[in-house]
């Protein structure tokens, strides 16, 4: 009889003498998971074996648990977050907020797939400050193969900051630190972009972003730009997760449903029956933004 086998580098089983859908061995990269790296591995070493293929060295699961702990929560401010306290709050299932939180934060404008073209930039352009200077200064180009939009800016820069955020520059700092040392396995990029921040973000027009960090950091532990999108859409859950369940617990009259303002709001068409009659085009806006606040539980 012929056996259906799936193909994997990653993973060895051996059935069950008594039965052939449970394992009674399990093997990840030759580790044996559950006589072997349950006892004597981290979540993290755990998490770099299943996507490297090896075990990393001290240094590399210092700077993976960094970037882990500096992603896991990205705040209400981010939008995957709130996506997954909409759902929460609205009662949606956990599976569902989760969805949410990972739909919202696929793209190219502070999501996974900007880490991943970040990523790519770090592949051909390395520590070559001439071609960051050209490319940085190069406007995307819309790929007809892509099923992602033209980006508007350069990936790891942030389109709507006035200046590098003192987390974006704590954990570049911190990461920079995990990376130094005598142990085998971390690339220097995070040291040469720590070093030139200030000249990438002159030739941007826009400053660093965590998406940036995350791409140098991952690019380092040798993450190849589509494990690094993916790594990234896993370490931001989290908070997510926590977010939505808080929101769920508190209600929708306790949400915050932010006001939308108009700066240089023209006002209403002059001769317009109702709110809903048709308008002549507005004048320009010169920016639509959008205020909330968010406090600790307790704070005034």
């Amino acid at each position: 009889m012929n056996e259906e086998t799936i193909h994997t580098r990653i993973w060895q089983e051996e059935a069950e003498p008594d039965n052939a859908f449970a394992a009674a061995s399990c093997h990840c990269h030759g580790y044996d998971v559950y006589g072997e790296l349950l006892k004597q591995a981290s979540w993290i070493e755990y998490l770099f074996l299943m996507f490297r293929g090896e075990a990393p060295s001290a240094q590399q699961a210092r700077l993976l648990e960094g970037l882990a702990v500096a992603l896991a929560n990205p705040g209400p401010r981010d939008a995957a977050v709130h996506a997954a306290m909409c759902g929460g709050v609205g009662g949606s299932t956990s599976a569902s907020c989760l969805m949410a939180a990972l739909a919202v934060g696929a793209g190219a404008s502070g999501g996974a797939r900007e880490v991943f073209m970040a990523m790519q930039d770090w592949q051909v352009r390395g520590a070559d400050p001439a071609l960051w200077q050209t490319g940085l200064a190069v406007k995307p180009v819309a790929d007809p193969a892509s099923v992602w939009p033209v980006p508007g800016h350069a990936p790891g820069f942030d389109p709507y900051g006035v200046r590098c955020t003192a987390p974006v520059r704590q954990t570049l700092a911190y990461l920079v630190e995990c990376s130094n040392g005598d142990g085998p396995g971390c690339g220097q990029s995070l040291a040469w972009l720590q070093a030139n921040r200030a000249a990438l973000e002159d030739t941007a027009g826009l400053p660093l972003a965590m998406t940036g960090v995350a791409a140098a950091a991952l690019h380092d532990l040798g993450f190849s730009p589509a494990q690094g999108e993916m790594l990234f859409l896993l370490l931001r859950l989290p908070g997510a997760a926590a977010h939505a369940l808080e929101q769920k617990d508190y209600g929708h009259k306790n949400f915050p449903f932010f006001r939308i303002e108009l700066e240089n709001d023209p006002g209403p068409a002059q001769g317009a029956e109702n709110h809903f009659a048709e308008q002549p085009s507005p004048l320009p806006l010169s920016r639509l933004r959008e205020r909330g606040n968010i406090s600790a539980e307790g704070a005034a």
